[in-house]
């Protein structure tokens, strides 16, 4: 059987090598997992090239969204955060879609000893910070969400997807964050070293922080906050998560390998920081 990722830009994607290390631990021998560069408007003629065959795909951006569209079933969760990124193919040959970010975020939480934070902030306005909503619903977060954005006036889609959650949900300028720090858990899905600057404000609090960035790993915020002894999250658990999700979806199967699969993505990681940069 084959799988592969599907994005743009894909070339530094995890996935193969995470999928991978599944596979081979599960005894899938005949299985294959490989990486394609994949505009938006590439997404549905690749669909109807593949053959019997195919088990499954990953989404990255752009693709959550068209994923949805085109798919002849979605789950609930895709359908309530707006975007799917995982297409599993039926025996009919149609296509189920789904969203294995929220359970990749939310087990990435609770193995850290993270559950049911009362007051939460969510930085950023795009596909993560709406699955970080679902998360926290699913987490019975007992008190009020704040989502901070560097342009409130781009955040619709995000509202509109915690209402479809029922999550109750204030939007408010990033400028702001230092404002805020008196809550529990700080949910950053800012591009690489864009919460960095607010580093000394959330040390000084007494907020976790669940960073999806995972390479460079540790950003200077986790660093700070992980200094005065806040818990911490990287992004490699999410991403990590999510995918065992993936594997349990396309293969059918619920011994998914974990630690297989952590020591994989672990490795690679180190891999690539010992790698020259230009």
């Amino acid at each position: 059987m084959r799988a592969a990722v599907l994005g743009s830009p894909v070339d530094h994607s995890l996935s193969p090598v995470l999928h991978g290390a599944a596979h081979r631990s599960m005894g899938l021998d005949g299985w294959t997992y490989g990486l394609h560069e994949c505009a938006e408007d590439g997404l549905a003629p690749f669909l109807r090239g593949l053959g019997a065959d195919w088990a499954g795909l990953s989404l990255t951006m752009p693709l959550k969204r068209r994923a949805m569209e085109l798919a002849d079933r979605v789950s609930p969760t895709a359908r309530a955060v707006g975007g799917a990124n995982t297409l599993v193919r039926s025996g009919d040959g149609s296509w189920d879609a789904h969203n294995t970010d929220v359970e990749g975020i939310t087990t990435a939480l609770t193995e850290a000893g993270i559950k049911a934070p009362s007051r939460c902030l969510v930085l950023g306005g795009g596909a993560t910070a709406a699955s970080a909503l679902a998360a926290l619903r699913e987490l019975d977060v007992g008190g009020p969400v704040t989502l901070l954005a560097r342009d409130v006036g781009r955040t619709g889609e995000v509202s509109e997807a915690a209402r479809r959650l029922g999550l109750a949900l204030e939007v408010a300028p990033l400028e702001t964050l230092e404002e805020r720090l008196d809550t529990d858990l700080v949910v950053s899905t800012l591009p690489s070293g864009a919460a960095d600057r607010h580093r000394e404000a959330l040390a000084a609090s007494r907020t976790d922080l669940f960073d999806v960035v995972y390479a460079p790993w540790p950003t200077e915020a986790a660093r700070a906050v992980a200094g005065r002894g806040g818990r911490v999250v990287g992004g490699f658990p999410m991403l990590l998560h999510q995918a065992a999700a993936q594997v349990r979806l396309m293969t059918g199967r619920t011994d998914v390998p974990v630690e297989a699969m952590r020591a994989a993505g672990e490795a690679e990681l180190e891999r690539r920081g010992r790698e020259p940069r230009n």
